[in-house]
C-alpha cells in the first residue's frame, strides 16, 4: 500500500538534509529532482529509488516536507528520521 507522511516543516534544512542521509544510507538512488513555482507556492520534488520501489519527497509551501512510497519503506524511512532528528535533553 502507498502512504504519504509529512515529516515537518517544507523550510527545515536539518531535516531535508537528514531525510536525504538516510536515503544515501539505505541505498536509494535518486533518479530526479525538480522544482516549480505556483503563485506563492513552491513545490521541490525528489525521485528516488529504493530497493525497486519508488519513493517521492516533496517540500511544499504551506504543506510541509513529505514522503510517498510503500508502506514499510515510508514506515522505516520516517522511523530512522525521527530518531536522527530528535533532541536528546542536555
Amino acid at each position: 500500500m502507498t502512504v504519504t507522511v509529512i515529516l515537518g516543516p517544507e523550510h527545515d534544512q536539518h531535516l531535508r538534509a537528514t531525510v536525504m542521509n538516510v536515503m544515501r544510507q539505505l541505498g536509494a538512488a535518486v533518479e530526479s529532482r525538480s522544482l516549480s513555482v505556483a503563485g506563492s507556492q513552491e513545490i521541490e520534488t525528489v525521485q528516488a529509488r529504493l530497493a525497486g520501489q519508488e519513493i517521492t519527497i516533496e517540500a511544499e509551501t504551506y504543506i510541509g516536507l513529505s514522503i510517498t512510497g510503500h508502506e514499510r519503506a515510508i514506515n522505516e524511512i520516517s522511523e530512522r528520521v525521527r530518531q536522527a532528528t530528535q533532541t536528546i535533553p542536555t
